[in-house]
């Protein structure tokens, strides 16, 4: 079974069986936290380390914008579900966003340390100002200019 892991899978010194799979910005990540002994004999022989595709890579961002996650996600994150999607690999992550766009892709996942999520959710955005909400991210309202702030997403059982 090919796996692409995060950052959180590494450091938790869990082992995981198969061909392990993760992108060039979780090296550096898992680096800056310190990396022991045991965990560098690792990533050196049993982890290939890969770019997604392009067209993975934009498949990453439509699902995104469509979940409402897009603001969620690090360009680290979008690189983990766009690699998967690429390998038809199970995604390894405890990070609910990236799980939420991993179900809407089609990406089969599994947490590390925590349960996975049970239901898709589509987020929506209100103002912190007028209240209004908007279905998509944006900087700030286009009504008063006030902030945007995550609201209750609604939810799609699967």
């Amino acid at each position: 079974m090919k796996r692409v892991l995060d950052a959180s899978a590494f450091l938790t010194g869990r082992p995981f069986a198969g061909e392990l799979y993760t992108v060039p910005e979780v090296l550096s990540e898992v680096h800056r936290h310190g990396v022991t002994l045991p965990l560098e004999a690792i990533l050196e022989t049993q982890v290939t380390v890969r770019q997604p595709s392009r067209e993975a890579m934009d498949a990453v961002r439509v699902a995104s914008g469509a979940t409402g996650d897009a603001p969620r996600l690090s360009p680290t994150d979008a690189a983990l579900l766009a690699l998967a999607k690429d390998l038809g690999a199970v995604l390894v992550t405890d990070d609910y966003s990236i799980q939420n766009v991993a179900r809407s892709l089609g990406i089969s996942y599994e947490g590390i340390m925590e349960p996975g999520i049970r239901e898709q959710w589509t987020w929506t955005y209100r103002c912190t100002g007028c209240g209004r909400t908007w279905p998509e991210w944006r900087d700030e309202c286009p009504t008063c200019g006030a902030r945007l702030r995550t609201a209750k997403p609604s939810h799609h059982p699967r």
